[in-house]
């Protein structure tokens, strides 16, 4: 699978030459913007959903993008993923970073969303919820070899995409795609530094500090190469761990 992460304006949305395509944390409205993340709001298969879908349809690309979701009660912060042949699965933020989350979004309570596309299982996961190892863990353990993770990093927090990201990628042995935004809101700029890291931590694409289009290849081939080198997941001992994560 070929995948391309745009970091950049949603409404410059580029053509690829991609499997995938993966946009930014709440990248159709914009993140740090207040009430009108519940005026914006519109459901996993609003108007926004039909749009991409007809863009994959058309161009033979799947999409990742973040957006405000509400169900007519709740508001939640999501990703969806819609391929050429359209929606295939939605994913609410499960851990909500401070106040900028709390006071507009509900969380999630699913922490494992999947679904196969271009011959991957793809895990999907929001900024923050990659913070906690527990929750990446889990994806590899549930058969995650992608894992997506559109965010809103804002400075001075480079440490989580230039540090933080390849090490979850090493110690869990799955892909990461971490799309980051790359402009300035209120008092938030964010830092882009967008990456695919591999399984054995090497980073195998990054973005600068401004807007950019990143392509890398993953595929199972190097995955299982990798899990045969680096054991940590068969090396595992959960009858140890009973308790920890309470």
């Amino acid at each position: 699978m070929r995948v391309a992460i745009h970091q950049g304006p949603f409404d410059a949305l580029p053509r690829v030459d991609a499997d995938l395509l993966v946009t930014a944390e709440m990248s159709t409205t914009g993140y740090h913007i207040g009430a009108r993340t519940h005026e914006l709001a519109e459901p996993a298969d609003g108007p926004t959903a039909a749009r991409m879908a007809a863009l994959a349809a058309e161009t033979g690309t799947a999409l990742a993008y973040g957006y405000p979701e509400t169900d007519g009660k709740h508001v939640y912060n999501s990703v969806q993923l819609i391929d050429p042949a359209g929606r295939r699965t939605n994913y609410r933020k499960t851990h909500l970073f401070g106040d900028l989350d709390k006071a507009w979004f509900t969380p999630g309570d699913e922490p494992v969303v999947q679904a196969d596309v271009a011959g991957v299982r793809i895990g999907l996961l929001i900024c923050y919820d990659v913070e906690f190892p527990e929750l990446v863990r889990a994806h590899a353990l549930a058969g995650t070899e992608l894992l997506i993770v559109p965010t809103a990093l804002m400075s001075p927090y480079e440490l989580v995409a230039d540090t933080l990201v390849p090490a979850r990628a090493y110690e869990s042995q799955l892909f990461v795609a971490y799309a980051n935004r790359c402009d300035t809101e209120r008092e938030l700029t964010y830092c882009g530094r967008s990456c695919v890291a591999a399984p054995t931590g090497e980073v195998l694409a990054r973005a600068g500090s401004g807007p950019e289009l990143v392509h890398a290849d993953v595929t199972r081939e190097a995955l299982a190469a990798s899990r045969l080198e680096n054991t940590h997941l068969a090396d595992r001992r959960p009858e140890l761990y009973r308790g920890t994560t309470a």
